[in-house]
């Protein structure tokens, strides 16, 4: 995909690319399925990073608008689902 992940500035280099791997798990749940616990694993530390309820929601509106790919959806997901089960969109 050509498009750029939401970051600040403020962040170490090591909370760029943890908040990175976080986008990349909420891609992998559009377009293969990712295993709940890595994706909680990820999502974990992107709250970590992102405490605040208002900045989650920007950065994953940012990276919708860029990737078409809905974090809160995958995140609702998420948090419905059992241990040890995939979560996948697509269909």
């Amino acid at each position: 995909m050509e498009y750029q992940y939401p970051f600040s500035m403020d962040w170490s280099t090591t909370e760029v690319i943890d908040v990175i791997h976080f986008f990349e798990a909420i891609e992998k749940a559009y377009e293969k399925g990712i295993n709940r616990d890595e994706l909680m694993e990820k999502y974990r530390r992107f709250k970590e990073i992102v405490p605040g309820k208002a900045d989650e929601k920007r950065y994953c509106n940012e990276f919708e608008k860029e990737s078409g790919y809905s974090s809160y959806q995958v995140v609702k997901k998420l948090k419905e689902s059992e241990t040890g089960s995939l979560i996948s969109m697509r269909g």
